[in-house]
This record gives C-alpha cells, sequence and structure tokens, in this order.
C-alpha cells in the first residue's frame, strides 16, 4: 500500500469538495452514521432524527467485516464500506459523520469523502482535532467541519440546534447503538 499516492489522492480529491451555505429552513431531518471495531469486525449505527426536534424516526445496525486496518488520517479508507452500506437506501437532508472533514491535514476526510461519494450535505464531526489542521469550530465538545455541499456556518448551526449534552444527539445515539446498546437504550 502507498499512502503518498494515497495522500496525493486525498488532495486531489479535496477539489471536489463543495462549500456553500445550507438553507436550514430546508432541512427537515439530520442522519447520523458511526462504526465501532473489534479487531477487523466493524458494527455501524445510522440514526434519522427530525429536525430541528431531533426525535427519533428510525435507526439501524449493521455488523460487517473490514480488511483495511486502522493507519491515522487514512481513516477514509476503512469506515466508508460500512458507512455506505448503512446509507444505502435512506432518505435524509443532512448526514452527520463521526469523523472529520476538511479539518485534516490533506483537506479530504472521512466526512468529505463520504459526502463527495452520496452527493448530500454532509457535516464533520470529532471528539478532538487533527494535528496541523484548521477550518473547524468547537460547539459543545464536538469538532465540526465542513464535509460536502454545506459551509462551516451552516454546519455550526445544526450541529448547535441539535446539540445535547455538549455533542450532537444523533450522533451520540449512533455511538452508543454501534458500541452495542440495545435500540431503546441510548
Amino acid at each position: 500500500m502507498d499512502l503518498k499516492k494515497i495522500a496525493e489522492l486525498q488532495r486531489k480529491l479535496s477539489r471536489k469538495i463543495v462549500e456553500q451555505p445550507l438553507d436550514i429552513s430546508e432541512v427537515k431531518s439530520v442522519a447520523a452514521v458511526d462504526v465501532s471495531y473489534k479487531g477487523n469486525h466493524a458494527k455501524g449505527a445510522f440514526v434519522l432524527c427530525s429536525f430541528p426536534s431531533c426525535e427519533v424516526l428510525k435507526t439501524k445496525v449493521i455488523e460487517t467485516e473490514v480488511n483495511f486496518p486502522y493507519i491515522p488520517t487514512y481513516f477514509f479508507l476503512r469506515e466508508t464500506r460500512p458507512i455506505l452500506m448503512l446509507v444505502k437506501g435512506e432518505k435524509f437532508d443532512v448526514l452527520l459523520v463521526e469523523g472529520h472533514g476538511k479539518a485534516h491535514p490533506r483537506g479530504y476526510g472521512l466526512a468529505s469523502h463520504v459526502g463527495v461519494l452520496i452527493n448530500k450535505p454532509t457535516i464533520g464531526v470529532a471528539k478532538r482535532p487533527l494535528p496541523n489542521t484548521k477550518d473547524f469550530v468547537k460547539v459543545g465538545k464536538a469538532y465540526v467541519s465542513v464535509g460536502n455541499l454545506i459551509d462551516l456556518d451552516s454546519a455550526k448551526m445544526i450541529v448547535e440546534m441539535i446539540n445535547e449534552n455538549g455533542y450532537p444527539k444523533p450522533l451520540r445515539i449512533a455511538d452508543k447503538l454501534s458500541k452495542g446498546a440495545e435500540n431503546g437504550r441510548y
């Protein structure tokens, strides 16, 4: 595996990110995805909430094998497939991804990659910033960045509106479900 070539590909793909304001009044639903791992076994969760009330409308959990190792700043190579499995066939206006978007050393993290692939407004939400990055804003305990088809102000506003105890409610639920919480116990 040639990480230098992959890094260059990330830089090239970062040019595909569309950063634009989103009309928040048009947003009726927000989805979130998170994936947890035990070795090469991935358990992913999808949570769909109404917006702005953030009532849970749907949850879904999938399990799959992942053969790509965890390599810092190359996380998109490990997590994209489970996320695409989670969002396939789902309807939502905005997707929150547990991971970085433009706030990545090469300007193209997991949230951007997923956003470019699915062509939907996508927000990166992480628990800590990556070194040598910018293009993020802190909302509560979350580091928010542009994934695709949204700007940072719109992303910040959406995350602020669904913030619960310092973190976006749909992602908090997805995190718990991906770690094994039973439906209804989040």
